[in-house]
């Protein structure tokens, strides 16, 4: 048996440190074994995913040095490799789970649904699917859909005992049915779930080992249901613990740069990040810090991860970046990386007709545009001064910028403007005093050229996370404030609506 895994990214979002994490480790499984390695897209979210974003996920895989045997960029045998180009075959085998019983047509509107999630949460039960159209006759289904009414495809679920879920780092896990949920398979508008388009995936690419974070483990017992009613061989199971923040909760942009590319852009070897991720509950056997991707497939054990929650720590990626650095390059390696990075024409060429328009002379140039080759500015909290607003007042601003442009989707100067603005109006601020500390956390000044032009160059992840750093040099926001705060933000713009 070849053994061949994969890594599976959603095109929804910024290329997240977590799934080079997933990726990382299945490539030194399946390398390790000899065997195969696979990238698929899993877009089956058409509202959310962009072609963009795929761009970037696939870009800065590679950047770290992660290489796939079969891909959508280069093919292979049991393409095609996005899950929007693989509609026929989930249909096909939602009708066969339909037709053999162990599957139902959903015709509960959004409003029941909702309706009895509220119920659920007043009589303190467990949130899931009640079963309502798990009954209905065959003539009552076929009245339904010749009226046209909208449904969706439940898998059915055992009410009765316990699923055993094998686990290569856990052992035996045990699940009650009754905690399984009678998921979604296929949605109304006829695309699968993640869990129908998964298996099928999995079980056609001919996976063998589903290396995956630990979130999933709740599902699993649905992904061994599917393959049980498809009469499949389930592949391996593997579970890694998920990566933490220092304060031990689950690893987010909200108090990490999670962004991979965020990294690339503040000047981080690939290699280093590399070895930092594989040092993620994960250890050589002579415990060195230091190792390549080559030395890691070498001697890779997957008995050797530590089910303890990772720790994602920044300074000490700094800081084995800095071992990089001195041990691994030599004067010349360390010019020519520098000057790759520093020198990069295509980004350069964003910000130079802003520079162009400022300087006297060059260099005027090294100053201005030196937040623009930084990572964190070195601020202070006398830099957000206003000579009419409070210090607590500007943190605000810059938090609830920070939540504005947090869930902003297209990463545009009018769509990043028109957030800033919408906020001012809310707050009953001139535009002027939401932009100026905003000025102050991107390019440490408010006399510097336009800053919405800037945070389009640098990109959503260093631009939320040099606001987020502006709050936190201004004393940060407590667990009390940030409830009050919160409860401020959700209700901006209620007056106007």
């Amino acid at each position: 048996m070849t053994v061949r895994t994969r890594i599976a990214p959603s095109p929804t979002g910024d290329p997240h440190v977590g799934t080079a994490y997933i990726a990382l480790f299945n490539m030194a499984f399946a390398k390790s074994q000899g065997g195969q390695f696979l990238l698929r897209i899993e877009d089956t979210d058409q509202v959310r995913s962009t072609p963009e974003s795929e761009q970037q996920i696939l870009d800065s895989l590679r950047w770290l040095g992660l290489n796939w045997d079969e891909g959508p960029d280069v093919g292979g045998p049991h393409g095609p490799y996005r899950q929007s180009e693989r509609s026929e075959l989930y249909a096909k085998h939602s009708d066969e789970l339909l037709e053999k019983g162990h599957a139902f047509r959903c015709f509960c509107t959004s409003e029941r649904l909702d309706e009895l999630r509220k119920q659920q949460e007043i009589d303190k039960e467990g949130s899931g699917y009640d079963g309502h159209c798990l009954h209905l006759t065959e003539a009552s289904v076929q009245t339904k859909l010749a009226a046209g009414e909208p449904h969706v495809v439940r898998m059915k679920i055992p009410t009765e005992g316990t699923c055993k879920v094998q686990d290569m780092l856990r052992g035996e896990i045990e699940i009650d049915w009754k905690q399984v949920d009678m998921q979604v398979l296929r949605k109304a508008d006829g695309l699968p779930t993640y869990h129908l388009a998964n298996v099928v995936d999995d079980h056609y690419m001919e996976i063998t080992h589903v290396i995956r974070g630990e979130e999933w483990i709740n599902s699993a017992p649905k992904h061994i249901l599917l393959y049980k009613y498809f009469g499949w061989q389930m592949p391996v199971l593997c579970h890694m613990p998920l990566l933490r923040n220092p304060d031990k909760s689950k690893l987010s942009k909200r108090k990490n740069p999670t962004c991979i590319t965020y990294y690339r852009d503040a000047g981080y070897l690939p290699e280093a990040v590399l070895n930092y991720l594989g040092r993620m509950g994960w250890s050589m056997p002579d415990e060195r810090e230091k190792f390549t991707l080559d030395e890691m497939i070498a001697n890779f054990d997957l008995q050797r991860v530590s089910l303890g929650g990772p720790i994602f720590d920044q300074e000490k990626l700094s800081w084995l970046n800095g071992s990089w650095i001195r041990e691994n390059l030599t004067v010349e390696e360390f010019g020519e990386r520098l000057h790759n990075w520093l020198m990069n024409e295509a980004y350069i060429s964003k910000f130079l007709p802003f520079a162009k328009e400022r300087a006297a002379v060059f260099t005027d140039v090294a100053p201005m545009a030196a937040f623009m080759f930084s990572g964190m500015l070195d601020l202070k909290p006398e830099d957000f001064a206003h000579k009419k607003r409070e210090e607590v007042d500007v943190r605000k601003v810059l938090q609830f910028a920070l939540w504005r442009l947090e869930a902003l989707r297209i990463w545009e100067k009018d769509n990043i403007f028109g957030e800033i603005k919408t906020l001012s109006k809310e707050m009953g601020l001139k535009i002027g005093d939401c932009m100026q500390p905003v000025f102050v956390a991107i390019a440490g000044t408010p006399n510097s050229w336009s800053v919405v032009d800037s945070m389009v160059i640098l990109g959503p992840d260093m631009s939320r996370a040099r606001l987020r750093h502006a709050v936190n040099v201004l004393g940060g926001v407590s667990k009390k404030e940030m409830k009050r705060l919160e409860k401020e933000f959700r209700d901006l713009g209620q007056d106007e609506a």
